[in-house]
């Protein structure tokens, strides 16, 4: 592996770890692969490490969907796509002119302030609500969607990390845990495949990083079995705690690379 961007033994380690991660948090905690984001950032060069990762996220969304994909809510996916089509333009724009530096800051404080705004409604609300997946939706609930839909598009363009985005904009909408990762699950198995030719276009995938994908792909099975053994032991209220923290470690770690 050392002639695929002089990766070292344990370079390749620290990288098989961070596909584990991978499979781990699409089955279980989403937003906890920012953790794997920054591995991969810090092995490989900035901009080759989101080409490398993209088709290791994508493997680990088919293995998500093949576990929750009886429990996504469809209406909320509809929703979302356009405003992240959106979104994805406008990264892959910024992705193009913007320095590794400026992309870091941006994200890290948009997952920061995501959090921040969900822990504030929770706190803000009286008692136990419906989740928006089962009310008819609110012309500031469409808002919100497009916000957040808009976000997430871009944060996943520019660095893959568009998870921690849309973990809290399910969680603000009041989804439970299978419904939170079955739609999870189909939300990114369409949009990052939805990437692909645009990291084609921008170098960002080519044969070298399609050849370390291949490699890690074996890492993200057990982790993805390791996730589907855990949620099941994890309480709804723990389930939410761990999301949020996932996201806001992951806002900071952007934030003071």
């Amino acid at each position: 592996m050392h002639d695929l961007f002089g990766i070292t033994a344990w370079g390749f380690a620290a990288l098989a770890a961070a596909a584990l991660l991978v499979g781990f948090s699409k089955t279980a905690v989403s937003g906890a692969n920012t953790v794997s984001l920054a591995v991969f950032a810090a092995i490989l060069p900035a901009r080759a490490s989101t080409g490398v990762l993209l088709p290791i996220l994508i493997f680990g969304d088919v293995l998500a969907v093949l576990t929750y994909r009886r429990h996504a809510h469809w209406p909320t996916l509809w929703r979302l796509f356009p405003a992240v089509a959106g979104g994805v333009v406008l990264g892959t724009a910024f992705l193009a002119f913007a320095d590794d530096g400026a992309v870091r800051t941006s994200i890290g404080a948009i997952l920061l302030l995501m959090a921040g705004v969900t822990l504030w409604r929770r706190r803000k609300a009286d008692g136990p609500e419906a989740p928006e997946a089962e009310r008819t939706p609110t012309r500031a609930a469409r808002v919100k969607a497009g916000s957040y839909g808009v976000l997430g598009g871009f944060t996943t363009m520019v660095a893959n990390a568009g998870g921690p985005v849309m973990s809290m904009y399910l969680l603000s909408a009041g989804f439970r845990k299978l419904g939170f990762l079955g739609t999870s699950a189909w939300f990114f198995l369409i949009v990052n495949s939805a990437k692909v030719p645009f990291s084609v276009g921008l170098g960002l995938i080519d044969g070298r990083s399609l050849l370390l994908d291949a490699a890690l792909a074996a890492f993200v099975v057990p982790g993805a079995l390791l996730g589907k053994w855990a949620v099941n032991r994890i309480n709804q209220l723990l389930f939410e705690r761990l999301v949020i923290a996932a996201t806001v470690v992951g806002g900071l770690q952007l934030l003071l690379r």
